[in-house]
């Protein structure tokens, strides 16, 4: 047989979800405040009452037996729990479990971080920029470009900690990066400090860090492509202006309000 309508309407009031009584009214404000909760739910009755612990019956360790015979004191302590007879004397060393180095650790990506991903950098030399992102990194670090010729920022890595992954994407599937850009890419060269002699205490002087001829030819190749690819996006116009802007925020903006 069919279910009436009554049935119907129960089975309806049954499954409908319920709104809680005290619900978010926006902004962090809620519907009722603390003091009207704590009557709506009557906690004033539970208040000062103290429930007594209760008590485990604790196990004996040990049973007294009558023991017959003058002058054997009557009566011996008999341990449920018989005491083993051999200790060692020394600890057995037990294995512990090898720690995974750096190189052997998971690298983990925030899914909204994806190659052509528009970032914005919150850290280092460059940071209000907005850049370009190419790829993940072994080390885990990510691989970004301005490009270059549009905001001045390098080829250079970073962390996805510092950055904020915004909803503009730019098709870098076409891009194909240089075999020799990877983590001993962007290692500094550290060269040994040379005995102090004398005479020479204030004739040494530190190098300037200059770019390689490499790393311009490498960022040139680079930024050609990526530049291709953003005038093939439909608002390339926009989008141009949009990695150009720094990023920063005025009064009354929140980041944590805001969607990128």
């Amino acid at each position: 047989m069919a279910p009436t309508a009554k049935e119907e309407k129960k089975t309806e009031i049954r499954y409908k979800s319920s709104k809680p009584r005290n619900y978010d009214l926006g902004n962090g404000v809620l519907r009722f405040s603390r003091t009207r909760m704590y009557h709506k739910k009557a906690l004033y009755k539970f208040m000062g009452k103290k429930v007594k612990p209760t008590k485990k019956p604790v196990k004996p360790t040990f049973v007294t037996k009558e023991i017959g015979g003058e002058k054997n004191g009557k009566e011996r302590k008999v341990y449920l729990k018989k005491r083993r007879n051999y200790y060692p004397t020394q600890d057995k060393i037990r294995k512990r479990p090898a720690k995974k180095t750096f190189k052997q650790h998971k690298r983990h990506l925030r899914t909204n971080l994806t190659p052509g991903t528009v970032c914005i950098l919150l850290a280092g030399a460059h940071k209000g920029k907005r850049v370009v992102l190419l790829k993940q990194l072994y080390s885990g670090l990510l691989l970004v470009t301005g490009p270059m010729g549009i905001n001045s920022c390098p080829l250079r890595r970073i962390s996805q900690r510092y950055v904020i992954g915004t909803q503009t994407k730019v098709d870098v599937s076409g891009v194909k990066l240089p075999e020799n850009i990877n983590d001993e890419y962007f290692r500094r060269q550290r060269e040994k400090r040379a005995k102090k002699e004398e005479g020479d205490i204030f004739q040494a002087k530190k190098e300037a860090y200059k770019v390689s001829d490499q790393r311009k030819a490498d960022q040139k190749e680079v930024d050609k492509q990526v530049l291709d690819a953003i005038k093939k996006h439909p608002d390339r116009k926009v989008l141009l202006a949009y990695l150009s802007a720094m990023f920063g925020l005025r009064s009354s903006q929140y980041p944590h309000r805001m969607q990128f």
